[in-house]
């Protein structure tokens, strides 16, 4: 395990003072101008403040094009990707276009059949879908790397429109249209928008389109503003940094469900997790419906989690979170062991001594490889690859990586330096997934490596805890932790994390699994937990924390939430 460095978050005064001045609470005023928030609007929700859909490349033109499919009564098909955020997406374009008036069904690929994306095998089931032969293939999440897959659809007499997100190779598909603020030309001021957040600015565009056409007077139409609960989960769970816009998305999204305004599917998936949506926040998107969801499409089938999403009715919602809620056990399950064989295989190639970690096992999961990424990544704090059996002597891999180290940078400049040794990839900065041969495994292990080393000219890497410096004792209660609880943090805008100095007073474990800890500073007494610590601390610490309500029999109050904590003389 990596030891973490603590580093507080430059002050940034002159913007806190003005934010201060505009009325912001004095401690929120000085974490939202650390993060860069310097004017109280880019803070409001409002929907005014969300950057306009015309300045989303070929968004028009792609508007133009299904307000023309569902004039013609076009049969259109959906093809999403098989996670969350692709799962949200399409739930966002169902909804959307059959309130348009559209003729839509959807197909998602099956992760260990035709793998990721519009591919030529997605494109022969497309051709023989229960609702018919489409017209007009619309990909969300997934199709910016499908050069094969648009062309197959074409010789097969239909059409494609791409959305997506993800960052585009060397050569773009021959589409219809392309809506993907990360392609080259696009001017669209965030790049941040995740597949679904894509989807949902297309779904505007067209609606402004039909008002243009008649369709619908002006101001008139379907209220879209009622899919921003899905719009929401999506965009957290993707873990797509929440810039300014991103936010006030997911702020619109959370408030609906505060007020109990969301899908039936949504109210379900938190009735199972047991969390409340009267007190929904990122956190419950990012760590209890997400994974719900995405269990689905690691395990199984992710047209379980859509068809969760699109139905209206509540008994059916019911069963289907139940469902998801059953797989998501088992997803936990299989992870814990694939983790544990993973760390074992992990000591024994010497991370310590290696800029990179690759595991691989032929009995492993497809579905979880990603996950058990996740975690040797967060335990050698390294950009990390595990590999499980695919198909006809390929291995397919996912991979997780650290701020030092751009992944898909790193498997685009193994790509050209060993042409055909990575037979695909793609993804993102700190995700990526790749199909191998496996008896080219040993040899991908160290192109992998050396790549990394030539990139960023290291091979170990520190992680670093920013904080946001010591939390003042007036600020230590109920009302400012629910203030932290109310705003949106997440990926690029992280929840505060405090600085201090405390006396151990008394400390437990919990099932050997969690630390409970009562703290002293300055004569105060704080309650405490560090989840997932299974040993005690000294008397004498400096702990990294977050301000927290705790919930119990009814009651509220103050606890931290330690990160870490380290001895101190």
């Amino acid at each position: 395990m990596v030891t973490p460095i603590l580093k507080n978050r430059p002050e940034q005064e002159a913007a806190s003072q003005a934010l201060k001045q505009a009325g912001i609470h004095d401690l929120m005023a000085r974490l939202l101008a650390s993060r860069g928030v310097t004017d109280a609007a880019q803070i409001d929700p409002a929907w005014r403040n969300m950057i306009p859909p015309n300045l989303l490349t070929q968004a028009r033109e792609a508007a133009v094009l299904l307000a023309d499919a569902i004039a013609r009564r076009d049969r259109m098909l959906i093809i999403a990707d098989y996670d969350c955020d692709g799962a949200t997406a399409c739930a966002v374009g169902l909804r959307a276009l059959r309130s348009m008036g559209a003729v839509v069904d959807f197909l998602v690929p099956n992760r260990f059949e035709t793998g990721y994306g519009l591919s030529p095998a997605v494109v022969e089931l497309a051709e023989r879908h229960p609702s018919g032969k489409p017209d007009l293939l619309i990909t969300v999440d997934n199709g910016i790397a499908s050069i094969d897959g648009v062309e197959a659809a074409h010789m097969a007499g239909m059409k494609v429109l791409v959305t997506d997100h993800h960052l585009p190779g060397d050569e773009l598909p021959e589409a219809l249209a392309i809506v993907n603020p990360n392609q080259p030309g696009c001017e669209f001021p965030s790049k941040n928008l995740a597949g679904v957040g894509v989807i949902f600015y297309l779904m505007l565009a067209l609606r402004a389109e039909l008002r243009q056409r008649g369709v619908y007077e002006a101001n008139a139409g379907p209220r879209l503003n009622e899919l921003a609960d899905l719009v929401a989960l999506g965009t957290v769970a993707d873990v797509v940094s929440l810039d300014a816009n991103n936010r006030l998305i997911v702020t619109q999204g959370l408030e609906r469900m505060r007020k109990g305004q969301m899908q039936v599917g949504l109210r379900a998936l938190f009735q199972v997790a047991g969390r409340d949506p009267r007190q929904a926040s990122a956190f419950d998107l990012g760590f209890a419906l997400g994974p719900r969801i995405n269990a689905a499409g690691r395990l199984a089938d992710m047209a379980l989690g859509i068809r969760c999403l699109i139905t209206d009715d509540e008994d059916e919602a019911a069963n289907l979170a139940r469902e998801l809620e059953d797989m998501n056990q088992d997803r936990r399950s299989i992870e814990q062991s694939m983790r544990e064989e993973a760390l074992r295989a992990a000591e024994l190639a010497e991370p310590d001594t290696s800029a990179t970690v690759c595991v691989f096992h032929p009995e492993w999961h497809q579905g979880v490889v990603g996950l058990v990424a996740s975690r040797l990544k967060e335990k050698y704090w390294r950009p990390t690859l595990a590999f499980a059996q695919g198909d006809e002597g390929e291995i397919k891999g996912s991979g997780r990586s650290i701020p030092d180290v751009h992944l898909r940078d790193a498997l685009d400049l193994v790509s050209k330096r060993y042409p055909g040794l990575i037979l695909k990839f793609g993804g993102h900065a700190m995700a990526a997934g790749l199909t191998i041969e496996e008896d080219n495994y040993d040899v991908f292990v160290q192109a992998f490596e050396e790549a990394v080393q030539e990139l960023t000219g290291r091979f170990q890497f520190d992680p670093v805890i920013e904080t946001d410096g010591s939390l003042e004792p007036e600020h230590i209660n109920i009302t400012v932790a629910g203030l932290l609880q109310k705003q949106v943090w997440g990926a690029g805008f992280p929840a505060p994390v405090f600085r201090d100095k405390f006396f151990v007073r008394q400390q437990r474990l919990l099932k050997n699994k969690h630390l409970k800890l009562n703290l002293e500073r300055n004569g105060e007494y704080f309650d405490a937990i560090w989840f997932n610590r299974d040993s005690l601390l000294p008397e004498n610490i400096e702990a990294a924390y977050r301000l927290d309500q705790n919930e119990w029999n009814g009651n509220v109050s103050v606890q931290f939430i330690i990160e870490f904590a380290q001895g101190q003389d």
